[in-house]
């Protein structure tokens, strides 16, 4: 179960880290409310997984979600650069996700 926590939390980093792209330097009201939201969630369960999975895994999975999730977004939305080496580097993180998950049992 905590590591569904743990992967809804990367979703909501997804989320406050594309949302500071809209918040403007935080000068628009709703959509930083959105983004605080966000932080706020999203380490309030990543605290929760960290109950029971180990600290680093936890961390490094959380951090490696919203990174993933971030950089898509950020070509999709933002015209951010999809060069291969970014998208071999965003394997790369995947892999080690999933290298996490499987050393954690």
């Amino acid at each position: 179960m905590n590591w569904a926590i743990l992967v809804v939390a990367g979703l909501f980093e997804i989320g406050w880290a594309i949302g500071l792209k809209y918040t403007e330097g935080f000068t628009r009201l709703w959509p930083s409310v959105a983004t605080g939201l966000s932080m706020l969630i999203s380490v309030w369960l990543l605290g929760i997984a960290m109950k029971t999975l180990p600290v680093g895994t936890a961390y490094a999975v959380w951090v490696g979600i919203g990174a993933m999730g971030t950089v898509v977004l950020g070509i999709l939305l933002f015209d951010d650069p999809a060069s291969p080496l970014r998208l071999i580097s965003l394997l790369l993180i995947g892999a080690g996700i999933v290298g996490l998950k499987l050393a954690s049992g």
